[in-house]
C-alpha cells in the first residue's frame, strides 16, 4: 500500500538554522469569481539532518511526525542545486 504522507516540492529560502531549512511551496489556483490564476505561497520548516541544503535549492519534502514546535516536514532529496 502506498504511503499517505503528503509530498511537496519547493525552493529553500533560508538555511541559517542548524538541521533546519525554510522551504517556500508555491501553487497556482484559479480565482473562484474571476477565473484568473493566483499564485499562493506557503513557508514551512523542514528537517535537514546532514545540513546539505543551501539557499535556492529545489527540494522534495515529505510530511512527518512533529519534530519541534513548527517542524512537521523532512527533506527527502535535493532535486537541483541553486545558483551561487
Amino acid at each position: 500500500m502506498k504511503s499517505k504522507k503528503k509530498e511537496r516540492v519547493g525552493r529553500v529560502i533560508s538555511d541559517k538554522m542548524d538541521k533546519t531549512v525554510v522551504v517556500c511551496i508555491e501553487r497556482e489556483s484559479l480565482h473562484p469569481l474571476y477565473g484568473k490564476k493566483v499564485k499562493k505561497r506557503k513557508k514551512v520548516k523542514a528537517h535537514d539532518e546532514e545540513n546539505r541544503c543551501r539557499e535556492q535549492d529545489w527540494v522534495r519534502i515529505v510530511e512527518t511526525r512533529p519534530l519541534s514546535k513548527e517542524k512537521r516536514w523532512r527533506v527527502v532529496e535535493i532535486i537541483s542545486r541553486g545558483k551561487k
